[in-house]
């Protein structure tokens, strides 16, 4: 088993709310999390989309691109036009010897949206479920053939956000693609993490390990704010700074097996929550709970 400790710039510069750690740079952000101790780094907004550019910059700072979200349109797409649309990421992430390819469906998606509430986020018709998973199901074999392992990212604000959503996506795709667990997504929608391991566990292919202020989330659900909103007020924060059972998820990921990232991916705003403290909290919080589990 080889389990590797990484992060996302997000707690830096936010992609959906770029003034959010616009004075930030990539450097900044590379030097904070290798000192920190991360050995890998999802993709930002910041980063650059060539390997000739972005291969240099990795180096100098000796951390690995772990991969990076993509959003599909498969709700719209067929499968060949997705993959034609993914072409610049896909040769990207082959280019940097990336074997994770995160994706959210994100169709009508208002996660980023801060004037949109979450209840005005898209539900599919049971009519649709069929056709976007077949689609999905067939994008992610395609990515299979390329050496990749599809994680498909639950995530608040899409068609694919509760407990009940992530069952039929699951159930509709088969075994062709897999699961991105995150924990703060999964608590924010009310669905336990601890299960999502469980019943998924041998599915799981990319951890992102996000903590949550329960008492923050439910002011956002009662007054119906957007994604973002809850973000500023500080829903996520990194493992053991929040109500998220961690020792329980990862025990459960031991017992499947578990080969891969553990991402520390918790954006907050960086003026308040100073990236470079939670950088250093959430590596050591979450390398003692992987060693506890027995997945270090």
């Amino acid at each position: 088993m080889t389990i590797r400790m990484g992060t996302n710039p997000i707690a830096w510069s936010n992609d959906d709310m770029r003034e959010l750690g616009a004075d930030i740079s990539l450097d900044t952000c590379l030097a904070q999390a290798r000192s920190a101790g991360f050995q890998g780094m999802e993709l930002g907004h910041k980063f650059p989309r060539t390997s000739a550019e972005l291969r240099p910059v990795m180096e100098q700072h000796h951390i690995d691109l772990i991969g990076g979200w993509y959003s599909t349109g498969l709700l719209s797409r067929s499968a060949a036009e997705e993959w034609d649309a993914a072409g610049d990421h896909i040769r990207l992430l082959k280019d940097m010897g990336c074997e994770v390819f995160i994706m959210a469906e994100t169709s009508g998606a208002v996660h980023g949206l801060r004037g949109s509430a979450l209840s005005k986020r898209p539900i599919l018709e049971m009519a649709d479920w069929d056709g976007f998973t077949t689609r999905m199901a067939e994008f992610s074999s395609r990515l299979r053939d390329q050496g990749f392992l599809p994680a498909y990212h639950h995530h608040m604000g899409t068609v694919v956000e509760t407990s009940r959503e992530i069952d039929r996506y699951m159930d509709g795709v088969g075994d062709a693609a897999g699961l991105l667990l995150d924990t703060g997504h999964a608590t924010f929608a009310g669905v336990d993490p601890y299960e999502l391991a469980r019943t998924y566990g041998a599915r799981i292919t990319h951890v992102h390990c996000k903590d949550i202020r329960l008492a923050v989330s439910v002011k956002a659900a009662q007054s119906d704010a957007s994604f973002l909103d809850a973000v500023v007020d500080g829903v996520f924060t990194v493992p053991g700074d929040g109500d998220v059972n961690f020792a329980k998820v990862l025990a459960e990921m031991k017992k499947h097996d578990y080969d891969g990232w553990l991402v520390v991916e918790a954006e907050q705003d960086p003026a308040v929550a100073d990236p470079e403290y939670y950088a250093n909290l959430g590596f050591a919080n979450l390398r003692s709970l992987a060693v506890e589990a027995g997945l270090l």
